[in-house]
Parts: C-alpha cells; sequence; structure tokens
C-alpha cells in the first residue's frame, strides 16, 4: 500500500446507515487529494461506499475483504 493515508476512520460494529453517514462526514474534513481510510464490518457497506464514491466523484483507491473486515481507501477529489 503506497498510498499515504491522512485519515482513518474505524467503523467497525457499526451498521447501515452509519458507515456510510460517518465516510461523509470525515471526507468534508480533508482536503482535495488526501486519503481516507475506512474499516467497516457491515456487509452493507461494501456497496454504500462503492456507490458513495461512484456518486460523489470520489476516487476508490483500494478496497479489499481483510480477516479484519473491509478495507477501503478513498481520495477525496473535489
Amino acid at each position: 500500500m503506497s498510498e499515504e493515508i491522512k485519515l482513518t476512520l474505524d467503523t467497525i460494529g457499526l451498521y447501515c446507515p452509519e458507515p456510510l453517514f460517518k465516510t461523509r462526514e470525515k471526507i468534508d474534513e480533508l482536503e482535495i487529494g488526501d486519503v481516507l481510510e475506512v474499516w467497516a464490518d457491515d456487509p452493507a457497506a461494501e456497496e454504500d461506499l462503492k456507490r458513495f464514491c461512484k456518486r460523489t466523484g470520489h476516487e476508490l483507491v483500494e478496497f479489499e475483504k481483510t480477516d479484519n473486515g473491509l478495507h477501503f481507501l478513498i481520495r477525496k477529489t473535489k
């Protein structure tokens, strides 16, 4: 992982729609180009956050399923 993470958001244990709401809040705190790391274990978060990136134009740099949950890297683009 070569991206420099500006902020990490841990939503483990939270369920839809909390991971999406918290991701939206944190993205707003970042500067354009910054990367937000998000951890989630709610299965709905995968679709929610991918859709969020597509709808808002932010870049989903990386997504993976790990033993610890779902891992996202999202770059703020605007």
